[in-house]
């Protein structure tokens, strides 16, 4: 059903954007993921939803916080080095994504791990260096389970819509967030799919060519 969803919302944004080519991509204000469009210089795209300040720790011991992402375009997810189904899939596509845009010093990738007590900053190294992630932009994310939790479910809305979403269950979603350079989301994607990865490519360089509304 959740792939269904996500499938469903893409097929709305390439047919809105296609109807839309004005204002590009649509915003995310809710857990719904409702797609709003906003004309240029729209005063109302100050009171959207923003990521809130985070600061976590990468695989090579560095702190990310949300002012090393700022004015950068960037895709999160959320994973676990011991995970053995979704996120091997999750990995290879954002390995995909992350290569392709690999000299783009202006497009980031954030993995957070849910499960921060295990995976600290050398677990994550090890897992980066198995998985042969080697774009100097793609940090994978530990610190505090309860913060990375709080944020996931109410600055990414990671697993909205889901039974997982439930406070105390385990998070674990298959979604890619794109964010803008303002810290706006712009998208959702389902990381196991493949025409997902080939739309979350596609919608990067959309942003990248997007004029700044203000």
């Amino acid at each position: 059903m959740k792939k269904l969803f996500v499938v469903a919302l893409s097929v709305v944004l390439l047919s809105a954007c296609k109807n839309n080519l004005q204002t590009g991509l649509p915003y995310f204000n809710d857990p719904d993921f409702t797609p709003v469009w906003f004309a240029k210089n729209n005063l109302a795209l100050q009171k959207l939803h923003t990521i809130p300040p985070f600061a976590l720790t990468d695989q090579n011991g560095r702190t990310i916080t949300n002012k090393t992402t700022r004015g950068k375009i960037y895709v999160a997810n959320f994973f676990f080095t011991r995970c053995g189904n979704i996120c091997p899939k999750m990995t290879e596509n954002m390995h995909q994504v992350a290569d392709f845009f690999k000299n783009d010093s202006t497009v980031m990738f954030i993995s957070h791990s849910v499960t921060s007590e295990y995976d600290n900053a050398r677990v994550l190294k090890k897992y980066a260096a198995d998985k042969n992630i080697d774009n100097p932009n793609w940090h994978l994310l530990t610190g505090s389970q309860e913060k990375i939790y709080m944020l996931a479910r109410s600055g990414y809305f990671a697993d909205a819509a889901t039974k997982s979403a439930i406070a105390g269950r385990f998070l674990h979603s298959e979604n890619f967030i794109l964010v803008d350079q303002r810290g706006h989301i712009r998208g959702v994607y389902n990381g196991t799919i493949n025409m997902e990865v080939n739309n979350l490519i596609k919608h990067i360089k959309l942003l990248k060519a997007e004029a700044r509304p203000f």
